[in-house]
């Protein structure tokens, strides 16, 4: 009888080594490795046909996303037969006010706000300045870092400025008129790097 038992016997004990040694709990927690990182789109799922059916001359203007600086088409409307300087000065106030403005719902959507506000105006060289200075009517120390990187990066990449990454920008102080650069750290962080500025010799 004791000799029929082993097979049987032996069969239980494999059975219970299995079970015990396989390690996987049925009733195990999964381990937590935390929530899985947020993510901020800053891309529009499809182009914005409302800016680009929009007349007048197509443009850029950069918005906050995330903690950058991202570039967003639009349209400024410029009079013909505006001088240089006169063209340059409405140029520059589109883009403000296109920088003021509630971004489109899919931009929003998209994760683009802007830290201009509304009432930012612009006027073009006094006796003194340089020709193709920019004079706000809030003095650029007194905006935000993030509306003053917004302003400067729109304006230097723009018919409002020589194209060459600067723009001049002076308030409506009579004070001398600086020369502020976009650069590549003030568009990936602008919160933490302001543009940097020259001091320009008047004109």
């Amino acid at each position: 009888m004791t000799v029929r038992r082993l097979p049987a016997l032996t069969g239980l004990l494999v059975l219970a080594v299995l079970l015990t040694g396989c390690g996987i709990r049925a009733t195990e927690v999964p381990t937590d490795y935390g929530p899985a990182p947020s993510r901020v789109r800053c891309s529009l799922a499809e182009p914005d046909v409302s800016t680009q059916a929009a007349p007048g001359l197509p443009a850029q203007v950069f918005l906050l996303c995330g903690s950058s600086l991202v570039a967003v088409d639009r349209t400024v409307r410029v009079p013909d037969g505006a001088s240089d300087s006169g063209r340059r000065v409405l140029v520059a106030q589109g883009l403000l006010d296109e920088l003021a403005a509630q971004p489109s719902a899919a931009e929003k959507e998209a994760g683009y706000t802007s830290d201009v506000r509304r009432g930012l105006t612009v006027t073009g060289p006094r006796s003194g300045d340089p020709e193709d200075t920019l004079r706000l009517s809030t003095d650029p120390d007194d905006l935000t870092s993030y509306a003053l990187a917004q302003v400067v990066c729109t304006f230097s990449d723009s018919a409002a400025a020589e194209g060459d990454g600067s723009v001049i920008l002076a308030g409506p102080a009579d004070r001398s008129a600086r020369r502020y650069s976009c650069t590549d750290e003030v568009r990936a962080r602008p919160g933490s790097n302001e543009p940097p500025t020259d001091e320009v010799a008047g004109g």
